[in-house]
């Protein structure tokens, strides 16, 4: 394509080269006054080269659209976080506060522990039992329920006892491990037992404890 145009241009170059000349070379021989004839003769000798215009090359053909691709959504872009900055916080001023004034008050001794008491006194003689402790119960005594399921044991108490001789107490200190075999036991013994009366060292009778042991065996 390059070469044929540059062609082209050159054989229009030469056609207006030459029509040039004739015009000059006609001018110039009418100035002169030359011969018609010379004129002619080198007009009929002088050949005039038509050239003809190449048609324009054929529009090349567009390339072919590309395929329809799928349209990518953009992507998303998370917001850069919030820094939040915090406050600054505020001074602090310290107050010095001056320390107290330490006034000792005299606290007063606390009063002394009340004596002792004395200590109880000995008996000189203990209380004895008046009679035998087995006749102070009897197989009537035996309470009936307990003597119906068969139960028996044996009871540790004991005694307080007045400086008159009498009990005027009874604890149970061993259980025969029933209820009602024990609140036999304590519920007659300060009925039927009777004491002599402890004396102290001066001779005065005194209370006194007795502890003994009661066994409730069933009746024959």
């Amino acid at each position: 394509m390059a070469y044929a145009d540059h062609s082209q241009g050159s054989s229009r170059t030469i056609s207006i080269v030459i029509v040039a000349l004739i015009h000059a070379v006609l001018g110039y021989a009418f100035v002169t006054g030359l011969g018609m004839k010379y004129v002619k003769k080198a007009a009929e000798q002088l050949n005039v080269i038509d050239v003809k215009e190449e048609p324009p090359p054929p529009d090349e053909e567009p390339p072919p659209p590309p395929p329809d691709q799928p349209v990518e959504p953009p992507p998303v872009v998370a917001p850069p976080p919030i820094v939040q900055t915090p406050a600054p916080a505020p001074p602090i001023q310290t107050v010095r506060t001056p320390p107290p004034m330490f006034n000792p008050v005299p606290v007063a001794a606390p009063p002394p522990p009340p004596p002792a008491p004395p200590p109880p006194p000995q008996a000189a003689t203990r209380a004895s039992p008046r009679s035998a402790p087995g006749s102070w119960l009897s197989d009537a005594d035996y309470p009936s329920r307990a003597q119906r399921e068969e139960r028996s044991g044996t009871a540790g108490f004991r005694l307080e006892i007045g400086a008159d001789g009498r009990v005027t107490n009874c604890t149970i200190t061993s259980s025969t491990g029933h209820a009602d075999l024990d609140e036999a036991t304590c519920r007659l013994l300060p009925k039927r037992a009777r004491f002599k009366p402890a004396k102290g060292s001066d001779g005065a009778e005194m209370p006194d404890t007795y502890n003994g042991r009661i066994t409730w065996r069933l009746p024959e």
